[in-house]
């Protein structure tokens, strides 16, 4: 638990939440408040906290998610090893990708970066971009 930035997702089901985190992506839950809604989550070195909407501590003065999908305008990227395992439990789940698995390569200086990624919506909306690199080129 060492990032500078760990985002923390208002979610309306901490029991979906945290079961679409770590059952099926794989996260490890470092640590929670079920009584408050609230677990830290990790995979890897990405790092995200859950927090269920009313529950413990709710940020509210217009900045709480009224309508799915929440965080609108944003995705999150996390990094893995190996995409595949991710792919075959969402697809046990009957969950389909919101953007299919793609190779994307991106300019960055005078060469590209590729990453193999897709996009999934989790329970509340938020999408999450998962890849693994392709190296350089």
């Amino acid at each position: 638990m060492a990032n500078a930035l760990v985002p923390e997702f208002a979610v309306s089901n901490f029991t979906d939440s945290k079961y679409f985190y770590c059952n099926i992506l794989g996260f490890t839950c470092e640590y929670e408040r079920p009584e408050e809604g609230f677990a830290y989550l990790a995979l890897g070195a990405a790092e995200l906290m859950i927090d269920q909407i009313g529950t413990g501590r709710t940020f509210d003065d217009g900045h709480l998610p009224d309508a799915y999908p929440y965080g609108r305008g944003l995705n999150v990227q996390i990094q893995v090893a190996d995409i595949a395992p991710m792919l075959a439990a969402l697809s046990r789940e009957n969950i389909a990708p919101y953007l299919p698995l793609e190779d994307k390569w991106y300019r960055k200086g005078q060469g590209e970066v590729g990453n193999r990624q897709f996009v999934v919506a989790d329970p509340d909306g938020y999408l999450l971009r998962f890849f693994q690199s392709l190296g350089q080129r």
